[in-house]
């Protein structure tokens, strides 16, 4: 199993934001949850996710073969009979190919740490998908540093967007207005942006 240091510290705080959409008393319909994750890495989140949130039906997934192996291995360690074996899934790709996932059936899509170190064709293919697979009023998660309406902040995230840059010129902070335009076009908005530790922020996005 893989452990990142950033998903064993961001943990905390992001359950603590998804508790408001998925916990008890903040969905009204009955039965599980269906939840998909993209770009799900070590699977680290995956497994503590759903094991504090039982009602949901967790499903992981990543482009790296190498991940859906250590996300099988964290679920097996922390025994959590709530997630399903992780699939290969390119967020680029039309949603007919993320794992037989069908229209409207989805509660609450989920993306950490991705944009900023994936191309633009992947965010525009996560809002595609968003707003097909969703049901309306189902909810689009993500999580990482972002551009806020042309500005970064504060100098660290402006160091890590041109290191990235540097790295791959595809690569960067994602900004708001353009995410914003995103959910737009795919029939959803942006609800609530809440600030996070490390200068991250959580992006709460809702099909209408």
């Amino acid at each position: 199993m893989q452990a990142p240091a950033a998903a064993e510290r961001n943990k905390g705080p992001i359950l603590a934001v998804l508790r408001e959409y998925v916990g008890p008393g903040a969905h009204a319909g009955p039965g599980v949850l269906r939840v998909l994750e993209v770009g799900a890495g070590a699977g680290l989140h995956a497994a503590h996710f759903a094991q504090a949130l039982p009602q949901t039906l967790w499903q992981p997934s990543d482009i790296d073969p190498r991940a859906l192996r250590s996300i099988a291995a964290y679920v097996e360690a922390m025994q959590v009979p709530n997630v399903l074996p992780p699939i290969l899934l390119d967020v680029s790709q039309g949603w007919e190919t993320w794992g037989g996932t069908q229209p409207a059936t989805l509660d609450l899509l989920v993306s950490i740490n991705m944009m900023h170190i994936a191309e633009l064709r992947c965010t525009e293919g996560l809002f595609k998908g968003a707003g097909v697979l969703l049901k309306p009023g189902g909810v689009l998660f993500t999580y990482g540093p972002y551009a806020v309406d042309g500005r970064i902040s504060p100098q660290s995230n402006v160091d890590f967007d041109r290191s990235l840059r540097q790295s791959n010129p595809a690569w960067g902070l994602r900004d708001t207005s353009l995410l914003r335009q995103l959910a737009e076009a795919n029939g959803l908005h942006l609800e609530r942006m809440v600030d996070m530790p490390a200068n991250n922020k959580s992006l709460i996005f809702r099909k209408q």
